[in-house]
């Protein structure tokens, strides 16, 4: 839910081949860093589903991900 509309406005902003694990743990990766060291505690860990910093955060991720491993047509 968190991963998916960011994921996919990243592979089409690169208009990207495909999808590898680099840009899926690329995805990962810009959302366990949405929550900053001084935020987490045991209720917060992941942020909340419709904060929309977090699409922004992962489609640069992915897009960035897809340009390095030569997916990207873009």
């Amino acid at each position: 839910m968190l991963g998916y509309p960011g994921i996919f406005r990243g592979l089409l902003d690169v208009r990207s081949k495909g999808v590898n694990e680099e840009v899926k743990f690329a995805a990962a990766k810009a959302i366990a860093h949405m929550v900053k060291d001084d935020e987490l505690n045991e209720d917060y860990i992941i942020p909340g589903p419709f904060d929309k910093k977090v699409v922004a955060a992962v489609a640069q991720s992915v897009a960035e991900a897809a340009r390095k491993t030569g997916i990207a047509r873009k």
